[in-house]
C-alpha cells in the first residue's frame, strides 16, 4: 500500500489570538435544530444539538422544561424521531457512520445518556439491518424501510409485533406515509427504472390487506413525486404530494380512495413545499427562491396565500403546533442559526437556546448572475469584511448533491476562509435545486463537465470583475462538490491554483462498484445506464482520467467507513498521484460521509485552510 503525504494541522491556525478565539467559537458554539414533538403529546419533543461537542439526539418535555440527551456514541447520531404517544424515542444506530443498521428504542423518560450502557433494543423485531429508507410510526402500526445490495424492503409491524414485509423490489424506494387512521401506506418507488423522478403507490396498512395495492401515481418520465404526508385529521386520507409537471416543484392533493387530485397554483416565482395545518384547513408553505426563504399560509377553503412575518435568510425547517403557532429555524449569511416561534397574535420569541455564547457573526452574501452556457448562473459572493480594493485570493465553493443550493445560511466554514483573507463564492451550477426542473436535470447524461462549464463561466466573472485573482484560485468542495473540485483541476488546470476535495468521488466506475446500492440506483439514472453498459461515458465524467493533467496542488479528505464515496476508489486516485510525484496531502479520518464530532470538524477545516494558504504562498 502506498503511503501518502498527510495533512497538516495547524494549531493555531491564526497567529492572531482574537482571530483564532473567534473562528473556533462559531463552530463550538452550542446549536440546536428544529424541534419536532409527539403527535398525541405536543409537549414531548425531540431534536439534536452539538452541545456536548458531538451531534446526538436530545429530548425536551415542555410540560416540566427538562432536557435529556438521548444518546452518547463516538462519531454522533443524525436521524432520530418520537412515537405518537411520545413514549418511546427512535434512532438509528449505525457503525461509526457507515448509516448501515437498524433502528432502536427506549423510553422517552429513560436514563441520561451513558456510551458504556447497554444498547438500546432493536425498535421492530424481524427488521433486518441496511441502509435507512423511511419510518413511519402509528399507534398501531409501523412502517420501515431498508435499503440492500438487493433492493428496498419494507415492512409492517401490527402492535409492536414482528413484521412482515409488504413491499421487496430490486429497485429503489421507500416509505413515505401513512394515514392517520393507518389503513393505507404511500411508498415511492422507481421500478420505471429513474430514482431521481419517483412514481408514488399506495398499499393497504389494514389487518388483512396489508401489502395490497389501493392506488397508482406515476407523471410519466422525468417527472418525480414525492409524498410529504397524509392529512392529520381522522378519516380524511388525501395525501399531500409535490409534483413537477410544469418544469418545477408544486403542490396537488390527492384524494386515495376516490382517486382525485387538487392541483394548488401558487402566485409564487421559485420552488416549495408544504405542511399540513393540524385541522387540515391550511398549508405551512416554505417558498424557496433565488437563495432566500419565504414562509406562507395558505387557506385551503379559500385559497388565500398569508406571507408570514420572517425574516430575510434562509428556512432551515417550519412546523405548526396545535395552537397554531409557528416554529422554524432561520438563519442567514451573516447571522447565525436561531429557533424561533411566531404566535398567532403576531408576536414572535426565541424558543430554544442553548446554554452558551452564540456563535460570532459573519459577513452577508451578494447575489451575482452570470450568463453561462446552458442559462443564468445564481452565485453568491462574500468578501472579507477589512479586504483591500483589489482582486483576492478567492475561493470557489462548490456544494454537493448534486441536487442540493447553496443559500443565503450562516456557515461557520465559510467564515474561516473570510477570516484568512479569501473572497468565496458559491456557485448553484446545473445540477442545482431552487431554479426549475430543467436546471437541475441538465446535468443528465454529461455529469461533472456541465456543471463545471458553469463553474467555469462565475470564474471568468469574479476574475473580469476584479473579484478574485486568476493566480491565485482554489477550487473547493465535498461529496459530489469533491467529486466537482477534483473533476476541475483535470480538466481546467488552467484556472486553479490550488483544490480541495472532501469525501470526492475520484474514479467513478470503482465508486459505482462499492457505494450502497441507492446511489448506484441514482448514478444510473444520472448517466443513462450503468458503467458497463456505458464505459466510455463514466471514464470521461471520471476525475481519474485526467489525474494526470493536474498541476495545482491537491489535498483530499476521506473517512474510512463512507458508503457514499468509498475509500477505495480514492486510494486509486491518490496512487496515481504518487506514482507521477504530484504535490498532494491527505487527511483521512475513521468515520463516514462527513464528521459529527465537532473537534474533528475543526481539525479538518483547519487542515484546509492552512493547505491552501501554503499553496498559495508557493506560487
Amino acid at each position: 500500500m502506498t503511503t501518502h503525504p498527510a495533512a497538516e494541522v495547524p494549531d493555531p491556525l491564526f497567529d492572531d489570538a482574537e482571530a483564532e478565539a473567534r473562528w473556533r467559537a462559531r463552530f463550538t458554539a452550542p446549536r440546536v435544530t428544529l424541534p419536532g414533538w409527539a403527535e398525541d403529546a405536543p409537549d414531548r419533543n425531540l431534536y439534536l444539538s452539538n452541545s456536548s461537542g458531538v451531534w446526538e439526539i436530545y429530548v425536551w418535555d415542555r410540560a416540566t422544561d427538562v432536557h435529556r440527551r438521548v444518546t452518547d456514541r463516538p462519531n454522533g447520531t443524525s436521524h432520530g424521531t418520537l412515537s405518537p404517544d411520545g413514549e418511546t424515542v427512535w434512532w438509528f444506530a449505525d457503525n461509526d457512520g457507515d448509516e448501515f443498521g437498524l433502528w432502536v428504542a427506549e423510553p422517552f423518560g429513560g436514563e441520561p445518556a451513558d456510551a458504556d450502557a447497554a444498547p438500546a433494543a432493536p425498535a421492530v423485531p424481524g427488521v433486518t439491518p441496511g441502509y435507512p429508507a423511511g419510518l413511519e410510526i402509528g399507534r398501531d402500526v409501523t412502517a420501515v424501510g431498508a435499503s440492500t445490495d438487493d433492493g428496498t424492503t419494507i415492512w409492517l409491524s401490527r402492535a409492536g409485533g414482528a413484521a412482515e414485509v409488504v413491499y421487496a423490489n430490486e429497485h429503489d424506494g421507500g416509505v413515505a406515509a401513512l394515514s392517520k387512521d393507518e389503513t393505507l401506506l404511500a411508498i415511492a418507488h422507481s421500478e420505471h427504472g429513474d430514482n431521481r423522478h419517483a412514481a408514488l403507490r399506495v398499499l393497504a396498512a389494514s389487518a388483512g390487506a396489508q401489502g395490497s395495492t389501493v392506488a397508482e401515481k406515476w407523471d410519466g418520465e422525468g417527472r418525480g413525486l414525492d409524498a410529504i404526508s397524509f392529512s392529520p385529521v381522522l378519516g380524511d386520507n388525501r395525501l399531500l404530494v409535490l409534483h413537477e409537471r410544469r418544469g418545477r416543484e408544486e403542490l396537488l392533493i390527492w384524494d386515495v380512495e376516490a382517486d382525485t387530485e387538487t392541483e394548488i397554483h401558487l402566485d409564487l416565482p421559485g420552488e416549495i413545499v408544504a405542511d399540513w395545518y393540524h385541522d387540515a384547513s391550511a398549508l405551512l408553505v416554505a417558498h424557496t427562491f433565488e437563495a432566500r426563504t419565504t414562509l406562507h399560509r395558505y387557506d385551503l377553503a379559500t385559497g388565500e396565500l398569508t406571507t408570514l412575518p420572517v425574516p430575510h435568510g434562509v428556512v432551515g425547517g417550519a412546523g405548526v403546533r396545535p395552537d397554531g403557532t409557528v416554529e422554524y429555524s432561520w438563519s442567514s449569511g451573516a447571522l447565525p442559526p436561531v429557533v424561533r416561534a411566531l404566535h398567532t397574535d403576531g408576536t414572535e420569541r426565541v424558543l430554544l437556546a442553548p446554554e452558551g455564547d452564540p456563535a460570532p457573526p459573519s459577513t452577508g452574501l451578494t447575489d451575482v448572475f452570470v450568463d453561462g452556457p446552458g442559462g443564468r448562473v445564481h452565485a453568491l459572493v462574500a468578501r472579507p469584511a477589512d479586504a483591500p480594493d483589489g482582486p483576492l485570493p478567492t475561493v470557489f465553493s462548490l456544494h454537493g448533491g448534486p441536487h442540493a443550493a447553496d443559500e443565503d445560511r450562516f456557515s461557520a466554514y465559510r467564515a474561516v476562509w473570510l477570516d484568512a483573507g479569501f473572497a468565496v463564492v458559491h456557485v448553484n451550477y446545473r445540477g442545482s435545486t431552487g431554479y426549475g426542473s430543467a436546471w437541475r436535470d441538465a446535468i443528465e447524461g454529461r455529469p461533472g463537465l456541465t456543471e463545471l462549464a458553469d463553474v467555469a463561466a462565475v470564474h471568468d466573472w469574479a476574475v473580469r470583475e476584479g473579484l478574485a485573482d486568476p493566480a491565485r484560485s482554489v477550487v473547493n468542495g465535498a461529496s459530489w462538490g469533491g467529486y466537482l473540485s477534483l473533476l476541475a483541476l483535470g480538466t481546467q488546470p488552467e484556472r486553479w491554483a490550488a483544490g480541495i476535495a472532501g469525501v470526492p468521488v475520484a474514479d467513478y466506475p470503482a465508486a459505482y462498484e462499492d457505494e450502497m446500492e441507492p446511489l448506484r440506483a441514482f448514478d444510473r439514472a444520472l448517466f443513462g445506464g450503468s458503467p458497463e453498459e456505458l464505459p466510455e461515458l463514466y471514464r470521461e465524467c471520471s476525475p481519474l482520467t485526467y489525474v494526470d493533467d493536474v498541476r495545482a496542488p491537491v489535498l483530499v479528505l476521506a473517512g474510512e467507513n463512507d458508503p457514499r464515496c468509498p475509500i477505495r476508489q480514492i486510494d486509486n486516485y491518490l496512487d496515481r498521484l504518487a506514482a507521477r510525484g504530484a504535490a498532494y496531502e491527505v487527511y483521512r479520518y475513521d468515520a463516514g460521509h462527513g464528521s459529527l464530532v465537532v473537534a474533528e470538524t475543526i481539525r479538518q477545516t483547519a487542515a484546509e485552510v492552512s493547505f491552501a494558504l501554503r499553496a498559495l504562498d508557493r506560487l
